[in-house]
């Protein structure tokens, strides 16, 4: 049987709130640069806007930015607007704030009151009224620590009609329990790929018990986090790229897709031709045998910070 499907059928739709996306969405991070935040080569800034343009074309209907995704010489969120304005009525955006950075680029975390200004810049870069989707993005050092201040002063700023909708990222389940004793939550965005930790795969599944998208980041990267996929794949993954004549990244976002109808990708790249190769994931169907040599890989398990 081939083993490529429609890409609609097999991966479907979900629910962020009241708007309905496809599974296979759009990372902004690396429209800037070969790497994020100045450590690569500036990407050409028509070969980002035709990238956008043509994610669109193929079916992209969620993108996942940040006013802090920028180098010296380009703005995700401003390619964005320049691409995609006027805006698709099906397109839904969300980005994420607590974290951000000055003009030098050095990073700073907000306090709760400094989070409208966070908003209100995200909304100036991208031009719009209000933002879909906000993720709280916790920081590495309250990984443990509570978020509820954080996330109430969010939820002021949804009632103030700027946020449609709230998101936590980069949780434990105690923060998710958190967040949504203050106001509903509609997804969890954290790192998650081959070699998740058994906490990260009990989150996932408590979202999909809880009706919540959940949408991993890192999932082609694994270890290499932003810097891109780790240099050595194990061979599991490889025997099953080469079994579908497919690649390494492929089958990861494939993997990733199969974790239940609830999980959204979400693959970043400034490259046209990648992106063509992680939309056509979506018509990868793996075995329940592959599925299960993948999930049982001796992988680096995803960073949690």
């Amino acid at each position: 049987m081939d083993p490529w499907t429609n890409a609609t059928a097999t991966t479907g739709t979900w629910r962020l709130g009241d708007r309905t996306v496809d599974r296979i969405g759009f990372g902004a991070m690396r429209l800037t640069g070969t790497t994020p935040f100045d450590r690569g080569a500036p990407r050409d800034r028509e070969q980002s806007i035709g990238v956008l343009r043509r994610a669109v074309e193929l079916g992209v209907n969620h993108i996942d930015t940040a006013a802090f995704y920028f180098s010296a010489t380009r703005s995700a969120n401003e390619l964005i607007n320049r691409a995609l304005a006027p805006y698709p009525d099906d397109l839904v955006i969300t980005t994420k704030v607590w974290p951000g950075r000055d003009a030098s680029g050095a990073w700073w975390w907000a306090t709760p009151a400094q989070l409208r200004g966070q908003v209100e810049e995200n909304l100036r870069q991208l031009g719009r009224d209000h933002l879909d989707v906000v993720n709280l993005r916790v920081p590495p050092s309250r990984r443990n620590g509570s978020i509820g201040e954080h996330f109430a002063a969010l939820a002021e700023l949804r009632d103030a009609g700027l946020i449609r909708h709230l998101g936590v990222s980069n949780v434990t389940s105690g923060q998710l329990t958190e967040a949504l004793a203050i106001a509903p939550v509609v997804c969890v965005q954290n790192p998650y790929g081959i070699g998740a930790s058994s906490e990260d795969r009990a989150l996932l599944q408590r979202c999909g018990e809880l009706g919540l998208a959940f949408v991993p980041f890192f999932a082609i990267a694994g270890s290499g986090r932003e810097s891109g996929p780790a240099a050595r794949d194990t061979e599991t993954v490889q025997a099953v790229a080469r079994a579908h004549d497919a690649s390494v990244a492929q089958v990861r976002l494939a993997w990733t897709l199969h974790q239940g109808p609830h999980v959204l990708a979400i693959p970043g790249t400034g490259d046209p031709e990648h992106l063509e190769q992680n939309m056509a994931a979506g018509r990868l169907r793996l075995s329940e045998g592959e599925m299960a040599r993948l999930t049982g890989t001796d992988a680096p398990e995803q960073p949690t910070s």
